[in-house]
């Protein structure tokens, strides 16, 4: 890896972080230890991998965030990934981000069922 790209995979690492802090999670950034400890750590559960790319290769990117967390054990493999001029998008398993929608709509709403969603089988009616 280059210099400009360990400098621009630092920056988003640093701009991540504080994104997150801002809206309350405690993070700390791995540092320059590449491979050797988590991007960053601070949202109990999640696996973070930064990627602050133009072109992302997004199955290799979750190869990856997939090997670190079964290697670090520090919970679901998720990509948070930006390009330049262009706002942060997060990437994860769908049988990851299931739990995680359903605990939080079971707080917000109480339980639903995927007929009263209007979903059948993964698919919306209409």
């Amino acid at each position: 890896m280059g210099k400009s790209s360990q400098r621009k995979g630092a920056q988003g690492d640093r701009e991540l972080t504080k994104l997150l802090e801002e809206e309350g999670y405690p993070m700390e950034r791995g540092g320059a230890c590449f491979g050797t400890v988590p991007d960053l750590v601070g949202l109990p559960g999640i696996h973070v991998e930064v990627k602050r790319v133009e072109r992302l290769n997004v199955s290799e990117a979750m190869r990856q965030a997939e090997r670190d967390a079964d290697r670090f054990l520090d919970g679901a493999p998720t990509v948070f990934h930006r390009r330049n001029r262009e706002p942060w998008v997060v990437t994860m398993r769908l049988s990851d981000w299931l739990p995680i929608y359903k605990a939080s709509c079971e707080a917000t709403e109480g339980p639903r069922s995927a007929a009263s969603s209007g979903a059948v089988n993964g698919q919306a009616e209409g």
